[in-house]
């Protein structure tokens, strides 16, 4: 699992190249919470919008996410604290004032990057 990518994985590449196109500029990998190992993928500081890429895997999409046969329970307890950390990343991010939009690895770059840009729009 160490070779896993974390960062610029291709659906992120393919929503960064989707915003882009749209006119919107952004800046990558940013650690927005002090004192904490989590950065957000995606991040419109101007709109105060972070956006983050979640890997069905890793953050149990309900459409898509599986469970590995081996060591079941380990992996159970891994995810839930997966998903649990992002909950309460978001809790704090929002806190500070900032919007939060959570795109799946399995939705298309130009569907996600047009609700990106309908929430920039919408709140401008």
């Amino acid at each position: 699992m160490q070779r896993q990518a974390r960062a610029s994985t291709a659906p992120e590449v393919a929503l960064r190249r989707a915003l882009h196109r749209c006119g919107l500029r952004f800046r990558l990998h940013v650690p927005l919470l002090e004192g904490r190992a989590r950065t957000v993928d995606v991040v419109l500081a101007r709109h105060r919008l972070a956006v983050f890429v979640d890997g069905c895997f890793w953050h149990a999409c309900p459409r898509h996410g599986t469970l590995p046969k081996a060591n079941r329970t380990f992996w159970e307890a891994k995810l839930a604290r997966n998903r649990s950390r992002d909950r309460d990343t978001d809790r704090r991010l929002r806190a500070r004032g900032w919007r939060v939009v959570r795109v799946w690895e399995h939705e298309a770059a130009d569907d996600a990057a047009a609700r990106v840009l309908r929430w920039v729009r919408e709140r401008a």
